[in-house]
């Protein structure tokens, strides 16, 4: 495992510096963000990293990620306070303020009020149901998924085009948008020469649940809106996200992000170090070659500011592939079984029936240039990186409840009649 992180390293491109003055706490002077999603995993580092550096920061989100967890029996690893209490903490902590709208970006009421209120220059769109299991659980969530990510998302459009029509609107995609295709994955769009003809079309989507063909659909729908009414646009293809500690979320512990480790919101490489640091073996789905882009959460933050700094012109969408580097499921546990033996864990593997449809070999190389380009410097996969997040999950170990660690969501078995995960 450390030989293979020594040649990813090695493999890893020639990186233009981000710019110098990006940590300066006037760097996003005159922005005005507004963040969809804010109380959520990306959203809430994202918020916390903008303003500290001078962006003028609104949340808008309506809370339900956390009702979420009510709804299933879920918690964080990491117990995270309440948005009201979390945005006077940062005050206290930084001297800056953040905006709080409390509402639903699908009442077009409410967000339209948000809109004249804060007048943004900028709109960061988090603010969806993010859970593939979830969106597979049954007929209920899979409604409740397209309904709240798709109209959610066509609101966010009319807003910047009635009320902000110059505002750059930026929206998490996903690299599982994709699929897992036997060619390369370019970024956004690939050129065809087809019958002796060529063009430049937006790249075949094959999403693997009902959460990524509404991503899907998202994509589509901000294409089309972008050419109709000239709107200044950038989709976000985001690989999964790890990690907890940012800069910012460090300051205090009432401002701690939230670590999810359940098999329905935990991400694969966080959920495999919390396996890891409670003794319950890493659950590899089937064979495990399921390969993926994967990013730190530190990384999330800085690709949102570059997006923030670089607006799309007026009529266009750019498309970036928000990653730094691939690795397979059997990558990522052998990695997690070295960290974990050097602070004393005893990690083990075993291979669980797969919930998912999907391949479990295949080819997947995709592109991920043009934030790195633009200024993006990866913080790649080391072995502190992986000490580090283990450290700070063992101090949590205690809150493990490993009722939720194994997989409840199967893709065959989704129902028409909703049903609660028994633990």
């Amino acid at each position: 495992a450390p030989r293979a992180l020594a040649a990813r390293a090695r493999r890893a491109a020639p990186l233009a510096a981000h710019r110098p003055d990006a940590d300066a706490p006037d760097a996003g002077k005159g922005q005005r963000v507004m963040i969809i999603g804010g109380d959520g995993y990306c959203g809430w580092a994202t918020a916390l990293h903008l303003s500290k550096r001078g962006y003028a920061v609104s949340i808008v989100d309506n809370l339900c990620r956390r009702s979420m967890d009510d709804q299933l029996g879920f918690n964080s690893l990491t117990p995270i306070k309440g948005i009201h209490e979390r945005v006077r903490k940062w005050k206290e902590v930084s001297g800056r303020d953040i905006d709080l709208f409390i509402g639903d970006v699908c009442d077009y009421e409410f967000l339209s009020a948000a809109f004249q209120k804060f007048s943004p220059t900028a709109c960061v769109h988090f603010g969806e149901q993010r859970s593939a299991p979830y969106s597979m659980m049954d007929r209920t969530r899979a409604i409740f998924t397209q309904t709240n990510n798709v109209m959610g998302t066509i609101n966010a459009l009319y807003a910047v085009k009635e009320f902000a029509p110059d505002c750059h609107m930026i929206k998490l995609g996903t690299m599982g948008e994709y699929g897992t295709p036997n060619i390369d994955i370019e970024e956004g769009y690939i050129t065809i020469t087809h019958n002796g003809r060529t063009d430049t079309l937006p790249y075949p989507k094959q999403g693997g649940s009902f959460y990524h063909l509404s991503k899907c659909h998202d994509s589509a729908n901000m294409l089309f809106c972008t050419k109709a009414w000239g709107l200044r646009t950038t989709d976000l293809n985001q690989g999964v996200v790890y990690g907890v500690s940012t800069d910012e979320c460090d300051m205090h512990p009432d401002l701690v992000n939230r670590l999810d480790y359940d098999a329905v919101f935990g991400t694969a490489l966080n959920r495999f170090c919390i396996q890891a640091a409670v003794g319950h073996p890493m659950t590899v789905y089937g064979k495990g070659g399921q390969t993926r882009g994967f990013l730190n959460i530190k990384d999330t933050v800085r690709c949102i500011q570059i997006a923030c700094d670089n607006p799309a012109p007026a009529g266009e969408m750019k498309i970036y592939n928000q990653f730094t580097e691939q690795f397979s499921v059997n990558e990522l546990a052998a990695m997690i079984t070295e960290a974990g033996k050097k602070i004393g864990l005893s990690p083990e593997v075993i291979n669980v029936p797969n919930p998912r449809t999907e391949m479990e070999e295949h080819y997947y190389n995709a592109k991920n240039s043009k934030l790195q380009d633009l200024g993006l410097t990866p913080t790649l996969m080391s072995e502190s990186l992986m000490d580090s997040l283990l450290k700070t999950i063992v101090e949590y170990k205690d809150r493990v409840d490993q009722r939720l660690i194994l997989p409840g969501v199967n893709w065959k078995e989704s129902a028409s009649v909703g049903k609660t995960l028994a633990k």
